[in-house]
């Protein structure tokens, strides 16, 4: 069994709905969850009634709340990196590091990585505590970012490692010609070298989240009704198999009783399990009202994987 679920999909197509039912239904049936909302719009505290942060937040019995403060995870991401730069470059007086770290926070890809870092500490904080862990993610753009992250990074990173092996090559042939030699600052070695143990670990560390989101979770991807969320989902799944990572199932949410759009998403998703879940016309207001979401056919694939 997966341990991890991701709810994909449209902002707005119902993934705090599906995924909080789901998390609900699941603890019902006496699993231990917890849910966690990755998107910077947090809905999740508002479905269960209660505030949620950063800190686990008891919802019902066997199920337990968060939602990730972006802000806080891009400050502990800046601060990680800075320590890091301070220590893999101290001896270099030449660099103005402090004017390059002041201006990391508008980098490309901070709130990305900012939001890996906070998925690996849920999973590697609480994983063995719980049957389950859910998450509830942003609208498409930023998934489809933070879950490219990895292999994207990886590529990098090999050249970078590739890179600094020949630096260390060449220190090398310059010590076997001079070994007083004033050029040489550091080792010559790549299991001495501190900057390339530290480019080591960090492709483990992607390669994990790599695998986490390949083989280890479950992913759902959530369609309404319209063009829009289809086609949404359709670049959802094309998107994540270039990266050789791959949905197991799609809910389609707030399907109409008159079966009009299925045929459409029967097409577009023939080669994965297709769960339909009808709208709940009174609303979310208590936590019973959850137990209304049809989604027992969806659990229970997710239990099967």
């Amino acid at each position: 069994m997966k341990k991890v679920a991701f709810f994909l999909g449209k902002g707005g197509v119902g993934k705090t709905t599906l995924s909080s039912a789901t998390a609900y239904y699941l603890s019902r049936m006496g699993r231990k969850v917890l849910i966690v909302s990755l998107d910077p719009a947090h809905n999740l505290g508002d479905v269960f009634g209660m505030k949620l942060s950063n800190k686990r937040t008891p919802l019902a019995t066997n199920l337990d709340g968060i939602e990730v403060d972006l802000q806080e995870w891009i400050a502990r991401y800046l601060k990680e990196s800075r320590e890091e730069i301070l220590a893999t470059y101290r001896y270099n007086t030449t660099i103005n590091l402090d004017s390059y770290i002041n201006i990391m926070k508008y980098t490309p890809g901070t709130e990305e990585y900012a939001v890996l870092w906070a998925i690996e500490h849920v999973v590697q904080a609480y994983g063995d505590e719980y049957d389950r862990i859910i998450f509830d993610t942003p609208p498409t753009a930023l998934t489809l970012r933070f879950l490219a992250m990895p292999t994207i990074s990886m590529l990098w990173v090999r050249e970078l490692l590739n890179m600094r092996e020949k630096v260390l090559k060449k220190r090398q042939t310059i010590l076997s010609l001079n070994p007083q030699a004033h050029v040489i600052r550091g080792s010559s070695k790549p299991e001495d070298d501190r900057i390339y143990g530290k480019l080591s670990s960090i492709q483990s560390r992607l390669s994990s989240l790599h695998q986490l989101f390949k083989n280890e979770s479950y992913l759902t991807v959530i369609i309404n009704p319209d063009t829009l969320s289809l086609a949404e989902a359709i670049r959802i799944k094309h998107e994540l198999e270039k990266l050789d990572v791959y949905i197991d199932s799609v809910c389609f949410n707030k399907a109409p009783s008159d079966g009009a759009c299925g045929d459409e998403v029967k097409q577009n998703f023939h080669r994965f399990p297709i769960f339909t879940s009808v709208y709940v016309p009174t609303g979310l207001k208590t936590n019973e009202d959850l137990a209304k979401v049809e989604i027992p056919e969806l659990v229970e694939d997710m239990e099967r994987n």
